[in-house]
C-alpha cells in the first residue's frame, strides 16, 4: 500500500475522489501558478510597471508553455519551493530573455503558490457546495418519506423511547445546512490574492505595490486582502475547521448506519452491501465503515492544519511544508466522504418490520416514559415511576407486554390506544420541517 491510500490502483475506489485530487495534481499546480505569472504580468503592464510588450509576451506564454514537473523535482528539493524551478523552465521554453526578465517581477515564491492554491480551493468549494446540496436534498426526501414510520430512539445504545426515522434522517441532515451555509463564510479569507514581495512589503513594486495587487485580484476573480497574509493562515485554519466539523456531521450518518444494519437490529438495508471471502451470509456496511474512517481522518489532519497556523517571523519554511504534506488529502478525503454520504443515502432503505420488533422488544417497555406521564394525572409522579418501573421488571421477565399489564393494574382505559397515541411526539413534524428546509436550501 503507498503512503497515500487514496493514491493507490488498489483502494482509490474506496478512498480516492478524483474530481477533487484532480486539482491537487501537480498538473494543476503548475498550470495554475503559470495563470497567476501571466496574469501578474498583464496587470503589471497596464499599470506601466513593466514595458507593455513584455507582458503581452508572458502573459500569452503563460497559457502556451508545457513544463515537466518532474524536471522540477531536483532544484523543488534544494530550495523547498518549485518557484525558481518553474521560472527557470519557463525562460527556457521561450527562449525570450529579454521578454522574460521581467517575469514575476517584484513577487516572491510564495505569492504564487498561495494565489495558486485559492484559485484551485475555488472550484473544490464550488465541487463541494453543489455535492452537500445534493446530499442534502436526498436525505430531505428520505426524511419526508418517512416522515411517520416509527422506530426506537436509542440513547446510551439501549431503547428509550420512539422516534420516527424520518427524525433520525432529519437529524443527519440539519447539520449539513449548517456547514452548506457557512461554505459563502469561507470564501472572503479564503480565496484571496497574495502578493507581498520578499518579506511582506511589496517595495520591489514601489507605489503602485497595492494597485498591482488589486488589479490581480480583480483579473483572478480573487479577494483583495488590502495587505500581506503569508504568515497569517487564519482563512486556511477556518476551512480545516469546516472541514473537520463536515466530516463529524458525515460521520454521524456512517456511524448510525453501521448500527441500525448490523445483525439483530437490520432496522435498514444498504443495497449492493460488501461480501465476506468466506462467510456468504454477510452484508458489511463497508460505504459507511470506509465514512466513519474517513471523518476520523478528516477530524485528525485537520489539527495539524490548525497548527501549521504558527508561523515563525515573516515566512516559516516547517509550517509551510506542514500545510502542503496536509492539505491535499485532508481535501481528498472531505471530498470522498461527501461522495459516499450521497451514495449511502441513496443506497438506504428502512425495514418497518424490524423497526415495529425493536418497539416491541422487552415487552414494549419503550412506552415506559408514556406510561409514566399518562398515570401523573392520577397519582404523584414519583409513585408512578416507581410503579411503571417494577412493570417494566415484570414485562422484561416474563415477556408480557406493558400494556397488558398496565391494563391489569389499571383497567378500564384502552392502554394501546392512550400510550401510541402521538408516542414519537415532535418526531414526525421534526422530519417534515427538515424536508421543507432541504427544500428550500436546493
Amino acid at each position: 500500500m503507498p503512503a497515500a491510500a487514496a493514491d493507490a490502483a488498489l483502494y482509490r475506489d474506496l478512498f480516492n475522489d478524483a474530481e477533487t485530487a484532480a486539482l491537487f495534481t501537480e498538473t494543476a499546480e503548475i498550470r495554475a501558478m503559470l495563470l497567476v505569472e501571466g496574469t501578474l504580468a498583464r496587470v503589471q503592464g497596464q499599470l506601466g510597471l513593466i514595458p507593455a510588450d513584455a507582458a503581452a509576451f508572458i502573459d500569452r506564454a503563460s497559457r502556451e508553455v508545457l513544463v515537466d514537473p518532474a524536471a522540477l523535482a531536483p532544484e523543488t528539493a534544494r530550495n523547498g519551493v518549485p518557484v525558481p524551478a518553474l521560472l527557470a523552465a519557463f525562460r527556457k521554453e521561450t527562449q525570450a530573455p529579454e521578454l522574460t526578465r521581467w517575469l514575476h517581477w517584484g513577487a516572491t515564491s510564495q505569492d504564487i503558490l498561495d494565489t495558486a492554491l485559492a484559485l484551485r480551493l475555488r472550484r473544490v468549494l464550488d465541487l463541494w457546495e453543489r455535492r452537500l446540496a445534493a446530499l442534502i436534498q436526498a436525505l430531505g426526501a428520505l426524511a419526508l418519506t418517512h416522515a411517520d414510520l416509527p422506530m426506537a430512539g436509542r440513547t446510551y445504545g439501549q431503547a428509550a423511547t420512539p422516534s420516527s426515522f424520518g427524525a433520525l434522517v432529519a437529524s443527519w441532515g440539519r447539520p449539513l445546512l449548517g456547514w452548506h451555509g457557512k461554505i459563502a463564510d469561507l470564501r472572503p479569507d479564503l480565496l484571496v490574492v497574495s502578493l507581498s514581495g520578499a518579506a511582506g512589503t511589496l517595495s520591489a513594486m514601489g507605489d503602485q505595490g497595492p494597485a498591482v495587487r488589486a488589479g490581480l485580484a480583480q483579473a483572478l476573480g480573487l479577494a483583495d486582502p488590502g495587505h500581506s497574509w503569508h504568515a497569517e493562515r487564519a482563512g486556511m485554519a477556518a476551512f480545516a475547521g469546516w472541514m473537520a466539523g463536515l466530516a463529524a456531521a458525515l460521520g454521524k450518518l456512517g456511524e448510525d448506519l453501521i448500527l441500525l444494519a448490523q445483525t439483530g437490529i437490520a432496522e435498514v438495508r444498504i443495497a449492493d452491501a460488501g461480501g465476506s471471502s468466506t462467510m456468504p451470509q454477510k452484508q458489511n456496511p463497508v460505504g459507511a465503515s470506509a465514512l466513519v474512517a474517513l471523518a476520523r481522518q478528516v477530524i485528525a489532519l485537520s489539527s495539524l492544519m490548525t497548527g501549521a497556523g504558527l508561523h515563525r517571523q515573516q515566512r516559516d519554511g516547517a509550517a509551510w511544508f506542514t500545510e502542503w504534506l496536509t492539505l491535499p488529502q485532508l481535501c481528498v478525503s472531505t471530498g470522498r466522504a461527501l461522495a459516499l454520504a450521497d451514495d449511502q443515502a441513496r443506497r438506504l432503505t428502512p425495514d418497518a418490520a424490524a423497526m415495529a420488533r425493536g418497539l416491541a422488544q422487552d415487552g414494549g417497555t419503550i412506552l415506559a416514559e408514556a406510561l409514566t406521564f399518562a398515570l401523573s394525572d392520577r397519582m404523584p409522579r414519583t409513585e408512578a415511576e416507581a410503579a411503571v418501573r417494577t412493570l417494566c421488571g415484570e414485562a422484561m421477565a416474563s415477556g408480557t407486554d406493558l400494556r397488558q399489564l398496565a391494563a391489569r393494574v389499571w383497567p378500564g382505559i384502552d392502554w394501546d390506544a392512550r400510550l401510541h397515541q402521538g408516542m414519537m411526539g415532535q418526531a414526525p413534524a421534526e422530519a417534515r420541517a427538515f424536508a421543507a428546509r432541504a427544500r428550500l436550501d436546493g
